[in-house]
């Protein structure tokens, strides 16, 4: 099994050239170098080559390297779709998406003009038409030809657009949630949680992640270099978790068992949907740690 942690995922304003330098050294799992909310329309040509520019000049080690472009319909999408491209991101991050087919002509665009296969397409889920889209928009992701992968929240513009309150116990949001994270997991995308936007609030930002996590989700997007920390601890996966997922895997090769769909295992029931999590919750934390060895070693 072959898996990213996407535990920690940083947005990086592309018209800042220092924080996307800065960024090089923190241990986030993933970075979002953006080139829409977060840049004025004055700034973003420049901060289109400011991103191509770190992306092509590397130096960001094993972490998994995304640029949020423009929608495509904007006087800047055509342009950020081919920039991006020319400099092979891991992903492009669609912003706006209302239906399937934002996500297909993305794809189609990228394939005009040969963007390596390897290169992703991750979807922002923040717009109302998104959430009613779910299934359709999720199920691109059995089609390899639309690059689909994962799935991203956009919590703050479902909550402008509905015009629900924003509480801590996300009350209002839960529901736009569970539904992406049902479609995201129905079609095997990954699934990421939307930002917690006061970033000097660590209770209350712990709290959302360990909501986040309880629902499902596989990490959280980020606003502020203080959150990745906490992030990652709370998402990967704790040492009890992986000692039992070990215990599982191991159970399941013995001779015995290995034609079982049902086993006993220290007085638990354990049936072969739990050997599946198992795997990737091993397949995760060997990432994690492979990943911690790459920055020991690179620093």
């Amino acid at each position: 099994m072959t898996v990213r942690p996407r535990r920690s995922v940083l947005y990086m304003p592309g018209a800042n050239t220092r924080a996307l330098e800065k960024a090089k050294v923190l241990p986030a799992d993933a970075l979002i170098l953006d080139l829409e909310d977060s840049v004025a329309p004055e700034a973003k040509a420049e901060a289109r080559e400011n991103v191509c520019e770190a992306v092509h000049g590397g130096g960001y080690g094993r972490r998994e390297l995304v640029i949020r472009v423009n929608a495509i319909e904007t006087a800047w999408g055509m342009d950020d779709l081919r920039a991006a491209a020319s400099v092979e991101p891991d992903a492009i991050l669609v912003p706006k998406v209302s239906s399937p087919g934002d996500i297909v002509t993305v794809a189609k665009v990228l394939d005009a003009i040969n963007a390596p296969s390897r290169v992703r397409v991750w979807a922002m889920m923040e717009t109302p038409s998104s959430i009613l889209n779910a299934r359709e928009i999720a199920a691109l992701g059995a089609d390899p030809e639309t690059r689909l992968s994962c799935l991203v929240m956009g919590t703050n513009d479902l909550l402008k657009e509905s015009r629900a309150r924003a509480l801590h116990d996300r009350v209002a949001v839960v529901p736009w949630l569970a539904m992406a994270i049902v479609a995201a997991r129905a079609y095997g995308l990954d699934i990421l949680d939307g930002v917690y936007n006061d970033f000097r609030d660590d209770v209350g930002f712990r709290d959302e992640c360990e909501h986040g996590r309880t629902l499902g989700m596989d990490g959280k997007t980020l606003i502020h270099p203080s959150q990745v920390g906490p992030c990652n601890e709370i998402f990967s996966p704790t040492v009890e978790e992986v000692s039992w997922a070990r215990k599982v895997i191991a159970a399941f090769e013995e001779p015995a068992n290995r034609q079982k769909g049902v086993i006993t295992l220290e007085g638990r029931m354990v049936e072969r949907l739990h050997l599946v999590m198992a795997r990737r919750t091993v397949a995760i934390a060997d990432a994690i740690e492979a990943m911690r060895r790459t920055e020991e070693e690179w620093f």
